[in-house]
Formats: structure tokens, C-alpha cells, sequence
């Protein structure tokens, strides 16, 4: 799935603290060296009486239908492209790395944006924050189904990108803001659907598009899409939607900066660095990530030091449970998106199935998937952490699967028996993952720890993809069908497995504590 499974998995965790909190669950663990602000307390409460709608709020329900809408045409979106590649690389002349771009520049414009969004949305009111993401999505869909070339594409993804990080953030506050008690719960639960939806049937949606060829649009008709429904969202907002805000903190622009210029730097030259030809300019961009790095931390410490508000708190990093947390997600999400690249080329260029079909197939993945969220649960409050382990264990057998069905030419049916298993590993993965990090948040850091969650899970996907793609497409050369694009799907699944591999180790350096019940389980 994608990072939207996050917002899924936040959703699914809050609704199931009781089942989760009746026996032992992935504990966050005490965190002794992390000192509490002094003004924690004040914060807390600035939040209760901060976060408040500026006039009479609409009746809530109304209002959620515009948010969800606007949810809707951001979930769909990746996986609606995804099954559209091999249509656009054929029809724009796109080289590999622009293939790959598609794809990468959309998670790095959301990456780049999303704690900045927060903040705006925060101190200017969600709102509007929420109507400025619809219309720039929808103003960039309108981009990417006229671009003639790849390189406007890739710019409307980016840009697709940045107004969904808007979105995303304004849509989950207005929700904690406007709903209260069961109500809430509720809220939450429909828009975890939505989510869901989003994803299964996105696929569907993609390849139903491109094969129908509506008005001869092809695979434009999928960005077209979001045109009639963005601006129902748009519509609709402004007469059901209260005005919301939360505390209002100072925009941290020279930590945005910084921090995606290192994205930039890392994710570039592994794009690029194939086609050409691995140029001096590909090293020296190598070479400035960890410069980037120590100077974005120098300035996130320097700036918490005066007492100002830096977009990732390195107070933060004393709690294990975060750091482990985090960097467990950062491996994990390598292998999401990027999975569905080369799964989706494999299919459609070396199995020659439609894109509907190959948006078929995906169902295979999205129904285990399900399945092992509702389980989780149970799962967690019995085996803690090992749920971890039994999806990085899941993963590793479903590309193994996936792989010895490439290189055997064995029928497309045997490729469910992969997906399976690699569904089943997301879902047993996602929920419990993003609980053990969300749980390490106060009051006052809920918004922050959320935002780095999101943000490490999008750079993780832009840098599988940049690797995992270089891979494939350097397999690949110069024959571009049968069992050529078998053998380079079969290479790809190695670093896959990796970092499936990568994140099992992973798994035990996570606190592995048990609470009882009365100590509410995972926080």
C-alpha cells in the first residue's frame, strides 16, 4: 500500500486501543533521557482551546462528505498511475528514469510539504488549507493530462504531490476538531474506508481508464478524473465545513530547505545516474547528502536551543521507541511503492496483460491485506512486536514466490501466490508499526511525531523506487519484452527482499515491553 495506509493504520490503532490494550502490545518504552518541555502542560491545553472552529460548525456529517471526497482523489491517485506507466512511457517517449520520476516526484513534492502544511493549516485555519490543496491537486491534474512530455509530467506529479501533504494534514485535524467522543471514532473509521477503498479500487479505476480510451484521452482520462470531483470537494467545502486552526508555530523554511535539498540531492543521481552514464555530477551529489544531513540537524538543534519551533525536534530522538520507530519505517517503505513499479511493468510488458488486468491481479495483494488488518488486533495484543516479524518473514516468502515465477515462466495465476503473502505482510506491518510510533508522542508533540512519520515514510518510497528502479530498467537494456523484462523483475526483487531483510533485523531493536491493560497498552 502506500503512505495513505498510515493515515489507515492511525485510524485503525485509535479504534482498536481497547482490543489492543487487554493484553501485551509493542510498548514504546521509557524514555529517561527525553526531558518533558515545561511548557508541555500549556501546550496541551493550548491545543484544546486553540483547535476551535471560528464560527458554528455545520452539522459534522456534511461536513465530513467534502473531506472525504477530497481524500478520495488523493488515495486513488497513486495507484491509478501506477497501472498507467508502460502507457505513458510508450506514448510520451519516456526514458526509464522518467518512468521512474512518475512516480518518485509525486512522494517527494508530498515528502517536502508535509510538516510545512501542518503549520499552515494550523496557523492560517484548515480550511482554507484544505481548499488551496483540492484546487492545486486538481489545477496539477489538469497539468499532467495535457503534458506532451515527460518532463511537464513529472513537474504536475511533483506538484500533485505538494497539494496532497495539504490535504492529507487538514483533513485529519479537521476531523479531530470537529467530531467529539463516538462520533469521532466514527469519523475516523470512514475515512480509514475511504482510504482503503482508494486503494483496492484503484487499480480497477486505472485500468478500466486507460483500456476504455474515453473521448481518445487514453491514460490522461486518470488525471482528468479528478478534475469533475475536485471541484464538487471545492463546492461543497465552504458551505459545510467549519473553519478550523490549532496553534499557530513559525514556519521552519530553512529546515524545509535543507531537508529536501538532501532528499534531492540522494534520490537524483540514483534516477538519473544510470543514463548518464554515472557522470562526475552524480558523485559530488552523492557526496552532499551527509553534508545536508549534518547541517539540517545542526540547524533543527540550533533552533530548538532558542527556544523555536523546528520542523523535526531532535529532543525527540532520545526516545528509542522513535528512533527505532522511525528508521524502521524509512527501510520498510523502500520496498512499497517501488514494488508496485516493477510488479506493474512485469505484468503488463512481460506478461502482455491490459492494464485492467493487470489492475485485476493487484486484488490479489489488497484482499490479504484487509484480511490481516482485522486481525491484527488480537494478533498484536498476544504476540507484541513478533507480529513485525511474522510480516518482514511474510514479505521475504512472497518475493521469493514472485521471483522463482519470473524466472520459471510458470502461469500469471502462480503470481497470486506471491501477492498473498506480500499483502498479508502489510497488513500485519502497517498498523502495529505506525501505533509504536505514533504512541511515542505527547499532547504537544502529536502533530510533529505524525508529520515525521509521514515524511519518512514518503522519502522512503521516492528512495526505493530510485534504487529498486535503477535495478529493473538496468536489467532490463535494450529488450524491453518477454522473458528480458522476467529476468530484470526477477533482479529487482532482490534488493526487495533486503529490505525486507533489513527490516526483520530491525524488528528487535524496537522496545519490546509488555503493559498491562491498565496501562492502556500501546500510547
Amino acid at each position: 500500500m502506500t503512505t495513505h495506509d498510515t493515515e489507515i493504520a492511525a485510524a485503525f490503532d485509535s479504534a482498536t486501543d481497547t482490543a489492543i490494550g487487554t493484553g501485551p502490545s509493542l510498548d514504546t518504552g521509557p524514555s529517561p533521557d527525553r526531558e518533558p518541555s515545561p511548557d508541555a502542560e500549556s501546550s496541551r491545553l493550548a491545543l484544546e482551546t486553540d483547535d476551535r472552529t471560528d464560527a458554528v460548525p455545520r452539522p459534522p456529517w456534511r461536513a465530513l462528505s467534502a473531506l472525504l471526497i477530497g481524500t478520495f482523489i488523493t488515495a486513488i491517485d497513486f495507484f491509478i498511475v501506477n497501472v498507467a506507466l508502460p502507457s505513458m512511457q510508450a506514448e510520451l517517449h519516456a526514458s526509464e528514469g522518467s518512468v521512474e520520476w512518475f512516480v518518485a516526484a509525486f512522494s517527494l513534492g508530498t515528502a517536502a510539504a508535509l510538516l510545512t502544511a501542518a503549520r499552515i493549516g494550523d496557523r492560517f485555519g484548515r480550511r482554507g488549507a484544505f481548499v488551496i490543496g483540492i484546487a492545486v491537486f486538481v489545477a496539477a491534474s489538469v497539468v499532467c493530462a495535457a503534458a506532451a512530455d515527460a518532463e511537464v509530467l513529472v513537474i504536475g506529479r511533483f506538484v500533485q504531490g505538494v497539494a496532497t501533504a495539504f490535504v492529507t494534514t487538514s483533513v485529519m485535524a479537521m476531523i479531530g476538531s470537529v467530531f467529539h467522543g463516538p462520533a469521532r471514532a466514527r469519523a475516523i473509521g470512514l475515512y480509514a474506508a475511504v482510504l482503503g477503498i482508494g486503494a483496492a479500487a484503484g487499480q480497477i479505476i486505472g485500468g478500466l481508464l486507460v483500456g476504455a480510451d474515453l473521448w481518445g484521452l487514453g491514460w490522461r482520462s486518470i488525471f482528468a478524473i479528478n478534475v469533475p470531483i475536485g471541484i464538487l470537494a471545492l463546492v461543497l467545502t465552504p458551505f459545510v465545513v467549519p473553519a478550523t486552526r490549532g496553534i499557530a508555530r513559525r514556519l521552519d523554511v530553512g529546515g524545509v530547505v535543507l531537508m529536501t535539498a538532501a532528499i534531492v540531492a540522494l534520490v537524483l543521481p540514483l534516477v538519473e545516474g544510470r543514463d548518464s552514464g554515472w557522470a562526475p555530477w552524480v558523485w559530488v551529489s552523492f557526496a552532499l547528502v551527509p553534508v545536508l544531513v549534518a547541517v539540517f540537524f545542526a540547524q533543527q538543534r540550533r533552533l530548538e536551543s532558542r527556544g523555536g519551533a523546528p520542523m523535526f525536534p531532535p529532543m525527540l530522538l532520545r526516545t528509542p521507541a522513535f528512533r527505532w520507530g522511525l528508521l524502521w519505517q524509512l527501510v520498510f517503505w523502500c520496498g512499497q511503492a517501488s514494488f508496485y513499479v516493477v510488479l506493474t511493468m512485469y505484468l503488463q510488458l512481460g506478461r502482455d496483460l491490459t492494464a485492467l488486468e493487470s489492475g485485476i491481479v493487484f486484488l490479489g495483494l489488497a484482499v490479504p491485506y484487509f484480511v490481516a488488518v482485522a486481525l491484527v488486533p488480537r494478533l498484536v495484543a498476544r504476540l507484541g512486536r513478533l507480529v513485525l516479524v511474522l510480516g518482514s518473514v511474510a514479505n521475504l516468502i512472497g518475493f521469493t514466490a514472485l521471483a522463482v515465477v519470473a524466472l520459471t515462466g510458470a502461469d500469471v495465476a502462480w503470481v497470486l501466490v506471491g501477492l498473498v503473502f506480500c499483502g498479508a505482510a502489510q497488513g500485519l506491518s502497517i498498523p502495529p508499526s505506525t501505533g509504536l510510533v505514533l504512541g511515542t508522542a505527547d499532547a504537544a508533540d502529536a502533530g510533529i511525531v505524525s508529520g515525521a512519520l509521514s515524511t519518512m515514510q514518503q522519502v522512503g518510497g521516492a528512495l526505493g523506487v530510485a534504487v529498486v528502479g535503477t535495478v529493473f530498467f538496468g536489467m532490463l537494456g535494450s529488450a524491453p519484452g518477454g522473458s528480458g523484462v522476467a529476468d530484470a523483475f526477477a533482479s529487482s526483487l532482490q534488493p526487495l527482499a533486503v529490505v525486507a531483510a533489513l527490516a526483520l533485523v530491525l524488528t528487535f531493536l524496537l522496545p519490546r515491553g509488555t503493559r498491562a491493560a491498565h496501562t492502556g497498552g500501546a500510547r
